[in-house]
């Protein structure tokens, strides 16, 4: 077993996009794997939206991730040969500065003056961490979901840190779907939200459980479950156990900073920057990025001079596919990550 730590790294004054700095910037993440003394033999791998930095450690599940399959000893992100780094996003929960951070400012959380962020703020907070760690080069950046949108992010903001990148489950711009005013459905009639400064007024987790069970529903859990909770009743009880355990962890206010932070994502228009090779896998039955997307995304990709391969996982379970179904796209990674070292 290679060594796996679970740290975070604290660091200040970081100035963001819109031009408000945040004072404090703690990043929590996590490592397996040794990085050699020249910090080159590195890969970095993003999270999704609602998951966190465990989705790289052996026996975590997680709805967006759990590729532990995909890294590992022999595995095709290789811990015997390198330093695998999976940082939390700034704003998500799991040990990042977020809204339910404590403004040292104020002495009090953020809570709704939490500033706007961007998906290009969070891969700079990330090289801030790669920086500490000693990561002076990256073999390649590989994500699901939100992690696919980092790691399209980091191939235009840094295109000369990293040798590739696969962005998996995801898309070169935002889903259509306005995910703020989506959220506030759910969240306007909770009479503790309070826009958003909900920590002395009880919580928001029931109406984070019943948001939980609706979108692992559209994702495609039902699905996945079935083999093992053949009774629908069973399987629901899951998915409510599941969904409740997620909202003792997660913060609301995370849903809204990342949610605003990628309605502003957009790279497409930025494909000329990229300077590395680019594997995009999608799922057959992903209903939030369908396949469909893959001719315009690799077409322009390619007129914009971009080394692009397309893998289509073949997949019943939809969003969900490239961690429950990791085998079937594992020896398109490894060959990948192979290509990259031979360049």
């Amino acid at each position: 077993m290679t060594q796996i730590t679970r740290a975070s790294f604290t660091f200040h004054d970081f100035a963001l996009v819109s031009g408000d700095v945040l004072p404090e910037v703690t990043i929590a993440y996590v490592t397996r794997g040794s990085l050699l003394p020249d910090g080159r033999n590195a890969i970095l791998v993003t999270h999704g939206y609602t998951s966190g930095p465990g989705m790289i450690e052996p026996g975590v599940a997680s709805s967006e991730g759990a590729w532990s399959s995909l890294v590992g000893p022999g595995a095709p992100i290789d811990t015997n040969r390198y330093y695998v780094v999976c940082s939390n996003m700034l704003g998500s929960s799991y040990g990042s500065t977020n809204a339910a951070s404590i403004d040292p400012r104020t002495g009090r959380p953020y809570g709704s003056t939490f500033p706007i962020i961007t998906v290009a703020d969070i891969v700079r907070a990330q090289r801030r961490l790669l920086e500490h760690l000693g990561v002076t080069h990256l073999r390649a950046v590989v994500g699901p979901s939100y992690g696919g949108f980092q790691a399209f992010q980091w191939g235009v903001t840094f295109p000369d840190f990293m040798d590739g990148i696969v962005p998996v489950v995801t898309s070169p711009l935002p889903p259509q779907s306005d995910r703020i005013a989506g959220l506030m459905k759910w969240f306007d009639t909770d009479p503790n939200w309070n826009n958003g400064d909900y920590y002395d007024r009880g919580g928001v987790h029931a109406t984070m459980t019943r948001l939980r069970i609706d979108t692992l529903t559209r994702y495609g859990l039902a699905d996945s479950l079935a083999e093992r909770f053949p009774d629908p009743a069973a399987r629901a009880a899951e998915i409510q156990r599941i969904a409740s355990g997620w909202a003792d962890g997660f913060d609301a206010n995370s849903l809204f900073i990342l949610g605003r932070a990628m309605a502003t994502f957009d790279v497409a228009r930025d494909f000329a920057k990229i300077r590395v090779p680019v594997l995009y896998v999608l799922s057959t039955t992903d209903a939030l990025f369908p396949p469909t997307l893959a001719p315009g995304v690799i077409a322009g990709l390619r007129a914009a001079g971009v080394d692009a391969d397309y893998f289509e996982l073949d997949s019943q379970h939809g969003h969900l596919a490239s961690g429950a179904d990791a085998a079937k796209w594992a020896p398109a990674l490894a060959a990948f990550i192979r290509k990259l070292e031979s360049a």
